[in-house]
């Protein structure tokens, strides 16, 4: 009965960790896509100050790292033409709209395990996307 309890327990621990660090990714990505939509929806479209595209891309940014407040979580945020293909040729239904894609980068805890002789550092991080059109410069306008 020893023996079997100390070859079960390592894999009861990884199935736990498992199980934990997939409940925090998806409540993660919950919060992430409501998060998301509210800030491009609020920055994206009209960014205070300068009104550049890459000042609404840095806003909305923000306002995701600072709306998801989680640790071992990365926000990045990119917009492109809403009307460009894969293939770089472009058919626009509308010059102004704006595709805002926000990416989140999940890593799972604990990143970093380190016991004498042995130090293991998690290979993989899980990553979700969120996109959304908008016309930048209608607010209101949303696709």
């Amino acid at each position: 009965m020893t023996v079997e309890l100390a070859v079960l327990t390592p894999v009861v621990i990884v199935v736990g960790l498992v199980v934990l660090n997939l409940m925090w990714f998806v409540d993660a990505c919950s919060a992430f896509d409501q998060a998301a939509l509210d800030a491009v929806v609020a920055h994206g479209v009209a960014p205070s100050g300068e009104q550049s595209q890459q000042r609404a891309v840095e806003e909305v940014r923000a306002a995701l790292s600072e709306a998801l407040g989680r640790k071992g979580c990365g926000v990045e945020v990119r917009a492109e033409p809403a009307g460009e293909g894969p293939g770089g040729a472009a058919f626009a239904v509308s010059p102004l709209l704006t595709r805002y894609i926000c990416t989140l980068t999940y890593h799972p805890w604990p990143r970093l395990v380190r016991m004498p002789g042995v130090t293991y550092e998690a290979p993989l991080a899980l990553r979700h996307e969120r996109e959304l059109v908008v016309d930048r410069y209608r607010p209101g306008v949303v696709v």
